[in-house]
């Protein structure tokens, strides 16, 4: 398809989804009980977590957001769409942006969690990352003003970098990254200076969290050697919260997994993975709507104790947008999280890859692994401040464009949004409304809880 072609096609889109139709939201009659609807994917996870997961999401209405993906995704299935598809990240929220360094040791913005990355509907994402800023302002007590503000500049942000991207050769736009300099420069008239050197701060602290500080917060010595501390529930190791045998036999399997899966990597990269060798391996907690799901950390040791790596594996099931789009075309769920990444992300972790492995319980399940700590940071969203939280959303929001723009048909997205803002103001009234909903959701959960129909950690 030329050019033109795709101009025409986002502009005969219209017809079907008007952008201004975008604002009309309200519950279908059948709707699921959102309890429901944790409670099916709680059966798929580690029964002694689930009370976790749980506690964590009911902790305020913007916990129980970042826990929802499946809730909102079927809320989405029959809203309007221009029909014009690019690789989703499928939780695109404001707390799944941040900061991590890349191969070549540069702090860089991107989209960090893909577990419900699938090609779908470009509208689906930017909803997702619009209702989150509303669910955040008001979790930090802003009024609806500051709300409508952060929605607003983040919908004009995303339609202004598509049609710029639009604009740009192939290439430039698979180049294109956000870095502290771009953050400064596209924003830094708009930055206090206090806000200003919070984000240098902020990338110097990124810079420091490797795996030597995860080394040394993770680990302890034991007879000559290292292992990794026991600090549950966040860190456990198997043999203390799985019988002898069991945790012995999961110990092996994991070990198993992680050998396997450099099978996934480049040569080069297996090379490098070659030079290290596998020193312990526990359970690890993470996050707040994956908690449940199977995560194992694995500690590696190089040269020697000064040369340490972990790597975190991390169970992929079918992403909460498989039930609403095309499936995908990896089998593995790991693999699928692994090239959505790529699809996507700027620079990705040069030990990213997947592995499939049976369990203990004789159950086969996927996995993808990456680095544990590789200079990651992400903003501090309970302390984000009136003036920050609409550049904050910006950032987001010209990110996700990026990424959309990398895997869709770009000059389609930005003939169907076109120069006007027509889109962003239905954007802002659809985020109202829905963050409405997940207030309802989250106090039908809070009253689940004291029913007893949802447990929650003691």
């Amino acid at each position: 398809m030329d050019a033109q072609d795709s101009i025409a096609k986002g502009r005969a889109a219209r017809a079907k989804a008007p952008r201004s139709s975008h604002a009309n939201w309200q519950p279908a009659p059948e709707r699921r009980n959102p309890v429901e609807i944790l409670a099916e994917q709680d059966e798929t996870r580690q029964r002694d977590l689930v009370p976790l997961r749980h506690t964590r999401m009911l902790v305020s209405p913007f916990a129980f957001y970042r826990g929802g993906a499946a809730i909102m995704a079927a809320d989405l299935q029959g809203t309007p769409s221009s029909g014009i598809q690019v690789q989703c990240c499928g939780d695109a929220h404001l707390a799944n942006f941040g900061g991590f360094e890349s191969p070549e040791r540069s702090m860089v913005f991107d989209i960090n969690d893909f577990d419900e990355t699938l090609p779908g509907a470009w509208e689906w994402d930017l909803k997702r990352l619009a209702a989150s800023l509303v669910v955040a302002a008001r979790d930090r007590g802003f009024d609806d003003a500051i709300a409508r503000r952060s929605v607003a500049e983040a919908a004009r942000r995303y339609r202004t970098a598509m049609r710029d991207f639009a604009g740009q050769r192939n290439l430039d736009v698979w180049y294109a990254r956000l870095d502290p300099e771009g953050i400064i420069g596209r924003w830094g008239a708009a930055v206090s200076k206090t806000d200003s050197v919070r984000l240098k701060n902020l990338a110097r602290k990124g810079s420091s969290k490797t795996s030597l500080k995860a080394f040394a917060k993770l680990t302890e010595p034991v007879d000559g050697t290292v292992r990794i501390r026991n600090d549950p529930p966040l860190v456990e190791r198997f043999d203390a919260f799985l019988p002898t045998t069991k945790a012995a036999d999961m110990e092996v399997q994991a070990r198993q997994w992680v050998q396997a899966y450099s099978r996934s990597l480049p040569p080069a990269r297996r090379r490098v993975l070659a030079g290290f060798r596998l020193v312990d391996v526990a359970r690890k907690v993470v996050g707040v709507g994956s908690v449940g799901t199977r995560c194992w950390i694995a500690l590696f040791l190089g040269r020697d104790q000064g040369d340490p790596l972990f790597l975190q594996i991390k169970e992929a099931q079918n992403s909460v947008l498989s039930n609403y789009f095309r499936r995908s075309k990896y089998a593995n769920q790991g693999q699928r999280v692994v090239m959505g990444q790529h699809l996507m992300q700027a620079a990705s972790d040069i030990l990213l890859g997947w592995e499939r492995g049976e369990g203990v319980d004789g159950v086969h399940r996927d996995f993808y692994v990456r680095q544990l700590w590789d200079g990651k940071i992400s903003a501090d969203l309970s302390t984000i401040d009136a003036a920050m939280l609409p550049i904050y959303g910006q950032m987001c929001s010209w990110t996700l464009a990026r990424a959309h723009a990398r895997s869709g048909d770009r000059l389609a997205i930005a003939s169907y949004l076109g120069s006007g803002d027509v889109f962003d103001r239905a954007i802002v009234e659809f985020s109202l409304v829905y963050a409405d909903q997940n207030q309802n959701d989250f106090d039908t959960a809070t009253a689940a809880v004291r029913s007893g129909e949802l447990v929650t950690a003691s």
